[in-house]
C-alpha cells in the first residue's frame, strides 16, 4: 500500500503522466486551503470516502466549492442513504487519514471495494488538484492524465451532475 507522497509521484512516472507538485502546510478543508488554492492553477478537489448501511464504500471527488447534498446523492447512486466512513476504514482501504483523502487514494483500493463518482464540474475541467495521499501537499495533472491514472487502478469514473441534485 502506498502512504509516501514519493511513491505515488514515482507511479505517476511509470504510467507517463506529467504533474506539477506543490508542498505547504497541511489543509484539512476546503476553507483553509482557499489562499493557496488561489494561487495554483487548475480546478481544485474536495474528496470525501461514503459508506452505506450495506458496506458499499463511494468515494467522491467533487470541485471544492461545489455544494453536495448527501441525503440526495444516495439516490442517484442506487445506495442506501450514505454517511462518512471511518477513519479506520480511510486506513484499511485506501491508506489515507482524515484530511488526507483524495483521488490518487485509488491506488492502494486493490481489491476495487470503492466505487469512483466525480462531481460533473471537476470531470470538466482541464486540469485537477489533488492530495499525494498527505494534505501536505497539492498535485496537479491534466484531465487526461487522471482518467488514465484512474484506470491503471481498475477503476471506472462515474461522473454525477451535483448541482442536478440540489434542483431536485
Amino acid at each position: 500500500m502506498m502512504t509516501e507522497p514519493d511513491e505515488l509521484l514515482g507511479y505517476l512516472e511509470t504510467l507517463g503522466i506529467a504533474y506539477d507538485a506543490a508542498w505547504h502546510e497541511p489543509i484539512f478543508t476546503v476553507e483553509e486551503g482557499r489562499a493557496l488554492k488561489a494561487s495554483l492553477a487548475g480546478a481544485h478537489s474536495k474528496n470525501l470516502l461514503l459508506k452505506d448501511k450495506a458496506g458499499a464504500l463511494v468515494l467522491v471527488s467533487a470541485e471544492a466549492e461545489a455544494g453536495l447534498r448527501l441525503n440526495r446523492l444516495h439516490k442517484a447512486l442506487g445506495t442506501k442513504r450514505l454517511s462518512f466512513a471511518s477513519e479506520a476504514v480511510l486506513g484499511e482501504v485506501l491508506g489515507v487519514t482524515p484530511g488526507s483523502v483524495t483521488g490518487f487514494a485509488l491506488v492502494n483500493d486493490a481489491e476495487l471495494r470503492v466505487r469512483f463518482v466525480m462531481e460533473r464540474t471537476l470531470a470538466e475541467a482541464d486540469e485537477v488538484n489533488f492530495h499525494p495521499l498527505r494534505n501536505t501537499g497539492t498535485v496537479r495533472v491534466s484531465q487526461a492524465d487522471f482518467r488514465k491514472f484512474v484506470a491503471a487502478t481498475g477503476h471506472e469514473v462515474e461522473v454525477v451532475d451535483f448541482a442536478a441534485l440540489a434542483d431536485e
